[in-house]
């Protein structure tokens, strides 16, 4: 085996799954089971006045991309899943999870009625 560029990005996305599913299974324990909103819908650091409301789809996505990630790290040590399957998966999950992230944060900071402070 060479060590060359896409060897090395392979490394980095391999190993930064092990720390995304942590923090984000994490962050789902502490919002659907211990019931803590500080990190519910966040936009520029803040949650929504109405946390409690969003906090289910916030604890959800972060739920799911978090066994998604640990179920890609199983599945390429374990069954040895060939790079483009497990790369494409993770990469599918990260952005899918940002995005989520973006969408719920928006609607739950959304402003009602005309003329309302951005």
């Amino acid at each position: 085996m060479v060590f060359d560029f896409s060897v090395a990005l392979t490394w980095i996305l391999f190993l930064a799954l092990f720390p995304l599913a942590f923090f984000w299974l994490r962050r789902a324990w502490r919002i659907l089971f211990r019931r803590d909103f500080s990190e519910v819908a966040l936009r520029r650091g803040e949650p929504p006045a109405d946390a409690e409301r969003w906090a289910p789809h916030t604890g959800i996505a972060n739920l799911v991309a978090g066994a998604v990630a640990v179920g890609i790290i199983g599945l390429v040590v374990v069954a040895a899943v060939p790079y483009s399957t497990w790369s494409a998966a993770a990469g599918t999950t990260i952005w899918c999870k940002f995005f989520a992230d973006f969408i719920i944060s928006r609607h739950a900071h959304k402003t009602l009625g005309k003329g309302a402070a951005r």
